[in-house]
């Protein structure tokens, strides 16, 4: 895996885990590999990837049953879905926006090319 500098690596790999969530890799009520194989497998110290269950355990996506290993929490999707909308609003909508009025791209501009991206999104869903 290739990590960014702008951000701690266990942050890196909790956002990983909930891509992976998210696209279905691993269900609600499924086993997530162990720290030692998700290590392996993004080439990490079994440290870093222990940081980010907990991490991911505090915010009630994975819980640990004692012995078997780490799973999906119910009611996972919800809340990384409310995280990454919450960390969207309040910390990159600004520089978004800020770009925006740099170089003097309207409200209207901006609310058409959004009609445009939901309109080719959702005529991509249906030739799917």
């Amino acid at each position: 895996m290739d990590f960014k500098e702008s951000k701690a690596i266990y942050l890196q790999i909790a956002d990983r885990i909930c891509d992976e969530i998210l696209l279905g890799v691993y269900p609600e009520e499924g086993r997530i590999p162990s720290v030692r194989e998700y290590a392996g497998m993004v080439e990490v110290n079994a440290n870093t990837v222990m940081r980010s269950f907990d991490y991911l355990q505090q915010l009630g996506i994975i819980y640990n049953k004692r012995g078997i290993g780490y799973f999906v929490a119910v009611g996972a999707h919800r809340v990384i879905d409310g995280l990454r909308r919450k960390h969207f609003l309040q910390e990159e909508s600004d520089a978004f926006f800020r770009q925006c009025v740099m170089l003097g791209i309207s409200a209207e501009e901006l609310a058409a090319m959004y009609r445009d991206f939901i309109n080719k999104q959702t005529n991509q869903e249906k030739q799917s």
